[in-house]
């Protein structure tokens, strides 16, 4: 009767000591549990100041990015379709042959085509610089530039086949004086009027890289668009 007695107080020694260690174990787990929280937390933040300042914002920073990316370009493309209309528009040259009462002309408009080119430049360079105010609006609120970003977009895109369709018709004109036509007995020009063609044919490349860059910006502005939806 004894040896029940002692197993009985022995159990009733170790169930307090085994509570108090269950207890300890419980206090001590969400410290454990915050503190890996906070090591997490500290990463992330080391995480995000690596990233540059427009990124660090999440989906609003990488709108925002774009933004950025799409104001240079716009700045860059209107530089070459304004050069395009300056240089087509005052491209004019004389010929003398033999006196000055016989002079062959060469003006821009002379040619249909380079009339419409030097328009259609005019017309993308003023719309570049008009479409910078609502770029800048997609940089200052990117959440909320839906409508800005689609109007570009839709623009952009008439702008880019205007520009293209102006640019392959000054090419074929621009084509033909360099190298004439011997079905239509069209005799190249540019042997005499070597200004003229210079500066045309600087024009189209101009134009087309206008193109490239318009190219980019539908791109940008669908992504950017498909993005927030």
């Amino acid at each position: 009767m004894s040896e029940p007695a002692t197993v009985i107080h022995m159990d009733d020694g170790k169930a307090p000591a085994a509570a108090a260690a269950a207890s300890s174990s419980y206090a001590t787990a969400p410290t454990t549990t915050a503190a890996a929280a906070g090591t997490s937390s500290g990463s992330n933040n080391k995480g995000r100041r690596g990233l540059p300042l427009l990124l660090r914002s999440g989906a609003d920073g990488f709108r925002r990015c774009l933004a950025v990316i799409d104001f240079v370009l716009r700045v860059a493309a209107l530089g070459p379709t304004l050069a395009a209309a300056i240089s087509t528009g005052t491209a004019d040259e004389r010929l003398s042959v033999f006196t000055q009462f016989l002079q062959f002309h060469a003006r821009f408009d002379d040619f249909t085509a380079f009339t419409f080119f030097v328009v259609a430049n005019a017309v993308a360079a003023g719309y570049l610089v008009l479409s910078l105010p609502f770029s800048g609006v997609c940089i200052l609120r990117p959440s909320k530039a839906t409508g800005a970003r689609l109007f570009l977009l839709l623009c952009d895109v008439v702008v880019m086949c205007l520009l293209t369709a102006a640019g392959a018709a000054a090419a074929a004109i621009v084509y033909v004086a360099h190298w004439g036509s011997r079905r239509a007995n069209w005799v190249p020009i540019c042997m005499q009027f070597h200004g003229f063609c210079q500066r045309t044919s600087g024009a189209v490349v101009a134009t087309f890289l206008a193109v490239v860059v318009l190219v980019v910006l539908i791109f940008m502005g669908a992504g950017a668009i498909r993005r927030r939806r």
